[in-house]
């Protein structure tokens, strides 16, 4: 636990990674959700555009936050960082543990502030359906932890940046984030093979759902498998780690 106090400390005296990781979706929220805080029903979804971006918005900022850590290990190789740990008692598990529980905080610290702008903004939930919402989102991050783990240790320190912020905007826009998807067309159909696109639909807590479905679980649970098996791999062929 000493490995991941220390990443926790230096996450929190990352002051420019809170700005750009918390602050940045913020601003995106109340940009896009001010102007229609009082339309009830957002392009026929049934869900208020407070609720609508909230949950939108935390899908993007959430996946920025886990795909940070692609970020951050890139850095660390290239400093030699990890090379270091190779020769100290650190195992690959604790190391893992680590990057996965920071990514998860900054996410969590995400969702937070995001959930108290709603609010700012009139939404309204029970409790119930908060946790459901957030047990969702914090389901559908799983792959998304995995793959930044893959690219922190696929990528370089200068690519590194520009692919997830480009795959990140990507992905936002199949998925929903900037604005309801049509229930029908090309778009629809291949969203709904992304595990981004659940992250946003986990939204639908609110019109009375329990859960993304079946083919919502399967998506999310196939995305995680795969990208944890290529995770482990990057890791093994970046370490030499069994």
């Amino acid at each position: 636990m000493a490995y991941t106090r220390y990443e926790l400390l230096r996450a929190l005296r990352n002051k420019r990674f809170f700005v750009f990781s918390l602050g940045f979706p913020l601003a995106l929220y109340f940009l896009t959700a001010g102007p229609n805080q009082n339309d009830s029903n957002l392009q026929g979804t049934g869900l208020s555009a407070p609720l609508y971006f909230m949950v939108s918005m935390a899908s993007w900022g959430t996946m920025t936050a886990m795909l940070g850590t692609g970020a951050r290990i890139a850095g660390e190789r290239q400093v030699g960082w990890n090379r270091q740990l190779r020769i100290s008692p650190l195992s690959a598990v604790a190391y893992l543990r680590a990057k996965v529980a920071i990514s998860y905080l900054m996410a969590v610290l995400s969702l937070i502030l995001l959930y108290a702008s709603g609010t700012i903004l009139g939404v309204r939930l029970p409790a119930s359906e908060w946790l459901q919402m957030t047990g969702l989102i914090l389901v559908g991050l799983i792959p998304f932890a995995a793959l930044g783990i893959f690219l922190g240790h696929k990528l370089t320190v200068d690519s590194v940046g520009p692919f997830i912020g480009g795959g990140t905007a990507l992905l936002a826009l199949l998925s929903g984030t900037w604005f309801p998807l049509a229930k029908t067309g090309f778009l629809h159909d291949v969203a709904q093979y992304l595990p981004s696109y659940w992250l946003v639909q986990a939204n639908r807590v609110a019109l009375g759902g329990t859960s993304w479905g079946s083919r919502g679980w399967l998506v999310v649970g196939v995305w995680s498998v795969v990208l944890i098996v290529l995770a482990a791999r990057a890791y093994r062929a970046d370490t030499g780690r069994a």
